[in-house]
């Protein structure tokens, strides 16, 4: 696929991505608005067919069409539902040999165009360290009503600018430009070819525009909006790691945590066993559950929780052998200070605090605090973000994270030297993250939510990037900008929680026709579901209990009576 060398560095193309900008905002900003208005509401357009649209497309600048196909109606599901009849069309973007002499480099996309086509476009972002073309379908949610595409809307998905399979996963972060890529310059240079392709196709550009993703994907959509606000109409970020350097550094912190108390060297879930896990959760829920009114095996006012509960009172502590029943004093005093957050040597803050929460013993919890450590926050801490790059040649990322020294990795990615112009924390993160006056001023909107239980990504981390956007903008950023919390909701998904919903409509809805979504409605993925079953929900409850999502600083607080599986028994208050 990466076959063709382009010319020009890392120089030349944040020239060009400066120059794309500034021409994207002298055609297509829209005026300053007062916060709320809406902007105009997109308008439907068909093409014919895909047969014709590879001749519609050649001569796009730095790219290269590999092949447009023919996908018919109900050939591609979305949940139960058939998807309409679409083209798909593959490509590459500034193909280039990279900085070694010898790996291709390029960003490859997939762009999905339905035929009947309902006026908007949407930047899909991808969670992890990218590196792979995923289908264009703009699913997002933890459980996905419909995907972008069933709903119409012309969708692009990227590798943002590596091929995992060339670079052996993280070793692209060796190439200073694929690092830049991968932070924000692949969503500049992507977009405005991927307008094109849509005015190609159906005779007019996009009406309106959106980007989404979560983790990783909602970094990429936090970062847009500060460097590219004139692109995007909407914004839809879930779990954001817009901190992604510090949090992969505090995630490698916790896991030398835990390696004071691991009773098995080789297993650092040994530290913190899953009876335990369950012994805290129920200490939790003893302590935080009813505080919305109702006992329902969910906490829903997590903040008052945060005050309610503690870890050294509330959970019992062995007087003996470990049982799972209790915790140790060392577990408590090793445990306590992930929650309440990272430190360097001298102990000053370097990342946010955990909240507690019902979640804490599902899988994908261990699976972040136990694995992705040594899995993934190595290579990623030690060859994306890190200055200079760790030699990938006997790189051990067991060693790395276990025996490494956190602040020597915290300076690392806040360094610049050689090639490497621009730190992990300058590209990876938005500048000036809480300064979206731009996107207010046209009318744009951002939508924001964050599973409660994540494990690698702080909620508490968005809940301070919000409240800082609204110190910055006068108070309240509701205007344009609202946050929502998921309580049980592990990082993006699962977790005993209602993780069912569709935040695309009502951003949608929010920036076209001025509503402002006080709520979202949620389910849970239970047995049955028409989609992919969550083996999180507790049996206890209804498969499709429903709750509220309710807009920062609100929670959902029952009514006082009602069935405890209805949404329609809480209230955001």
């Amino acid at each position: 696929m990466h076959t063709r060398p382009q010319p020009g560095g890392p120089r030349a193309s944040a020239a060009l991505i400066a120059l794309t900008a500034a021409t994207l905002a002298a055609c297509s900003s829209a005026p300053s608005q007062p916060p709320g208005a809406a902007l105009a509401p997109a308008r439907p357009a068909s093409m014919a067919g895909c047969d014709a649209l590879a001749g519609q497309l050649a001569g796009l600048a730095h790219t290269r069409i590999q092949s447009v196909t023919a996908v018919a109606a109900g050939e591609l599901k979305a949940g139960t539902q058939d998807v309409a009849a679409h083209c798909v069309v593959l490509g590459a973007m500034h193909e280039r040999m990279g900085a070694d002499g010898k790996t291709p480099y390029a960003i490859g996309f997939e762009m999905r165009l339905p035929l009947r086509w309902n006026g908007r476009f949407l930047y899909q972002g991808n969670g992890g360290i990218d590196g792979a073309v995923l289908p264009a379908l703009g699913a997002f949610g933890g459980g996905p009503i419909a995907s972008a595409l069933h709903q119409g809307f012309a969708v692009i998905s990227s590798d943002a600018g590596h091929d995992n399979q060339l670079t052996r996963g993280p070793g692209f972060g060796l190439d200073p430009q694929a690092r830049l890529d991968y932070g924000y310059q692949a969503v500049g240079k992507l977009t405005p070819m991927a307008k094109e392709v849509v005015r190609r196709a159906y005779g007019k550009a996009p009406d309106r525009s959106y980007i989404a993703g979560c983790s990783n994907g909602g970094r990429h959509v936090l970062v847009a909006a500060a460097r590219y606000p004139e692109m995007f109409d909407g914004y839809l970020a879930g779990a954001p790691g817009y901190n992604l350097p510090k949090a992969a550094v505090a995630n490698i912190w916790g896991a030398q945590q835990y390696k004071k108390v691991a009773t098995d060297p080789k297993d650092l879930g040994s530290a913190f066993t899953q009876p335990e896990r369950q012994t805290v959760v129920k200490a939790v829920l003893d302590k935080c559950d009813a505080l919305d009114g109702a006992r329902d095996g969910m906490v829903q006012h997590p903040s008052a929780c945060q005050t309610a509960f503690n870890l050294a009172r509330d959970v019992p502590t062995c007087s003996g052998e470990r049982n799972g029943s209790c915790l140790s004093s060392a577990q408590k005093a090793a445990i306590a200070p992930i929650f309440s957050g990272a430190t360097t040597r001298d102990g000053k803050p370097f990342y946010a605090s955990f909240p507690y929460d019902s979640g804490l013993a599902s899988p994908g919890v261990a699976n972040w605090e136990f694995s992705a450590p040594i899995q993934r926050d190595s290579g990623a801490v030690g060859l994306i973000f890190g200055v200079p790059p760790q030699n990938p040649a006997g790189f051990n990322g067991e060693a790395f994270v276990l025996n490494g020294d956190v602040d020597a990795m915290l300076a690392s990615v806040q360094a610049t030297a050689g090639p490497f112009t621009e730190s992990a924390m300058g590209f990876m993160t938005p500048p000036n993250a809480t300064d979206l006056g731009r996107v207010k001023a046209r009318g744009g909107k951002l939508l924001v939510y964050h599973g409660m239980s994540d494990a690698i990504f702080s909620p508490h981390d968005t809940q301070a990037w919000y409240e800082g956007l609204g110190q910055r903008t006068g108070g309240d950023p509701s205007g344009f900008a609202r946050f929502f919390r998921v309580p049980g909701m592990d990082h993006c998904r699962a977790g005993p929680s209602t993780d069912q919903f569709d935040a695309l409509g009502p951003l949608v809805k929010w920036v076209e026709q001025g509503i402002a979504p006080d709520q979202i409605i949620a389910t849970a993925r239970g047995p049955g579901n028409a989609g992919e079953v969550n083996p999180d929900v507790p049996a206890s409850w209804a498969p499709n209990r429903s709750r509220p999502l309710c807009a920062y600083p609100k929670v959902a607080t029952y009514k006082g009576s009602g069935s405890l599986e209805e949404a329609s028994s809480f209230a955001c208050r």
